[in-house]
């Protein structure tokens, strides 16, 4: 069952979403050379506490499988739900900073790609227009409009620029749970599926790969890959339905 939220719990969410936003900007910052990707989890997991919420993630079960971090990190062809180690950032990587918070019992949850160092021009384009396609979903949430409209539109644009849209996993519904109804694919045929309404929160999150959408699941049972190698980008923001549009939760 979709779960309508009221403006007062909106307003709850938007102050979740700002802290994960603002923990994103400063991994952003943190995402160097020589950095490993467990020192950005323990930041991430340090400057959640600091802001009176939770880690959403940490011990998130699944099919009886726990994630054991704060923060997902996916490097190059890590597409989602990559686990931080010790594994040192290196100039040229592409890394997915996947966060989600729990703040006065609701989650936010966010997810942006940055560049390590001077990274190809290839690797530019995949980032800029995974970026670009959520904000072509986000354009078409709008009451009345269907989740096929966003789902179609994001694919179109990412299948024009030559990427593939990732269809194993898929956005959301977010509330006082991470992931609620209905499911949002980032790919699908216009005027289908659930209609949109004033109150629906949705975690929209395109990935997108540079080859194709195939992907594979590494034995940590968490970490997904591109199956083909291709580099990966992910890019994700919560955003609620009003009457005067879409609402983005995850941006400040």
């Amino acid at each position: 069952m979709i779960q309508l939220k009221s403006p007062r719990e909106i307003e709850i969410l938007r102050r979740a979403n700002v802290i994960v936003a603002e923990i994103l900007e400063e991994l952003r910052e943190k995402a160097a050379p020589g950095v490993t990707t467990s020192e950005l989890d323990v930041l991430a997991e340090e400057l959640t506490y600091k802001k009176k919420a939770r880690p959403a993630f940490k011990g998130y079960t699944l099919a009886g499988r726990v994630y054991p971090r704060s923060l997902c990190i996916s490097v190059n062809d890590e597409i989602v739900h990559g686990i931080p180690s010790d594994r040192a950032l290196q100039a040229g990587d592409v890394v997915g900073l996947d966060f989600g918070v729990i703040y006065e019992g609701f989650y936010g949850d966010s997810a942006i790609t940055v560049g390590v160092g001077e990274v190809s021009d290839a690797a530019k384009r995949l980032i800029r227009i995974t970026e670009e396609s959520l904000y072509e979903g986000i354009e078409h949430l709008k009451e009345g409009a269907r989740i096929g409209d966003l789902s179609s539109a994001i694919q179109k644009l990412v299948e024009g620029a030559g990427f593939s849209v990732v269809r194993d996993f898929v956005g959301h519904g977010i509330g006082k749970n991470l992931h609620e109804e209905p499911p949002v694919p980032n790919y699908g045929e216009p005027d289908r599926g659930p209609r949109l309404k004033e109150g629906m929160v949705l975690a929209i999150e395109p990935m997108v790969t540079a080859g194709g959408y195939a992907v594979k699941l590494k034995e940590d049972g968490w970490t997904a890959v591109t199956a083909d190698g291709s580099l990966a980008a992910h890019f994700e923001h919560s955003v609620a339905v009003t009457k005067n549009g879409p609402y983005v939760l995850s941006k400040i």
